[in-house]
């Protein structure tokens, strides 16, 4: 099983092909666990303005502009705690 740090990496090489299962461990690792509305996984992000991140399984995939909005999360995140 891949380590969440060679995920983000694999991620960052190609947003497309990304597993679903994959990316929600991320999230998971990141923002704690999601809130589950159907086929919506919501995070919750701590800062203002955009309060969830929504990603959703497309065939087992992560649609890649997802896979793209949590890479910029996580960047935004490591950011705020590098202040």
């Amino acid at each position: 099983m891949p380590t969440v740090e060679k995920i983000i990496k694999s991620m960052e090489e190609n947003q497309k092909n990304v597993r679903f299962v994959d990316l929600v461990k991320v999230c998971t690792c990141y923002f704690s666990k999601p809130r589950i509305k159907g086929s919506h996984y919501y995070f919750s992000v701590p800062w203002e303005g955009e309060p969830l991140i929504n990603i959703q399984n497309d065939n087992r995939e992560a649609k890649s502009y997802q896979v793209r909005q949590v890479l910029a999360a996580i960047k935004k995140l490591e950011g705020m705690q590098n202040v």
